[in-house]
């Protein structure tokens, strides 16, 4: 457990992986290992560069599946980011901690608050840690971090 006021990572999120086709890999995974497609994220998927999100556990921890080169077919195989879900709170906290994490993203540029993405449904901030392993913080409260963004803007 966190000591109090202290920022720690929720929950894996999701893992992303690099398939030739999205919907014929959900297939294998169903088949192989009881992944179903997550309703809610289904949208997502409508874009060609989007993830097709499929879980064992209703949407709890997801693997996104993305169109492109799999990376297990090369000798130096890996995952391509790491998610870890957090709350609101933590997630504005996260954002407020960016300046003292002087994080930098995969191509070594500093991560600011500017760079949290909307997905419409969820926030991300997406990072590298110091070995080039990309890594991501998300959170699903949407309408809280929304209204947080809006006031922080507002009051620039």
């Amino acid at each position: 457990m966190a000591e109090a006021g202290r920022f720690a990572v929720g929950a894996l999120d999701h893992v992303e992986l690099f398939v030739p086709d999205r919907h014929e890999a959900a297939a294998w995974y169903s088949r192989a290992l009881g992944l179903e497609i997550v309703e809610e994220c289904r949208a997502w998927a409508e874009d060609p560069r989007g993830p097709l999100m499929i879980s064992s556990d209703g949407g709890v921890t997801k693997l996104a599946l993305f169109t492109g080169q799999p990376q297990g077919a090369r000798e130096t195989s890996g995952f391509h980011r790491v998610a870890f879900a957090v709350g609101a709170r933590a997630f504005l906290a996260f954002v407020d901690r960016l300046p003292t994490l002087q994080l930098q993203d995969h191509q070594a540029r500093p991560v600011h608050a500017d760079a949290v993405v909307d997905h419409q449904q969820a926030y991300s901030i997406y990072f590298a840690d110091p070995y080039g392993h990309r890594l991501e913080v998300t959170t699903y409260d949407y309408d809280a971090v929304r209204a947080a963004l809006a006031g922080a803007r507002s009051s620039r």
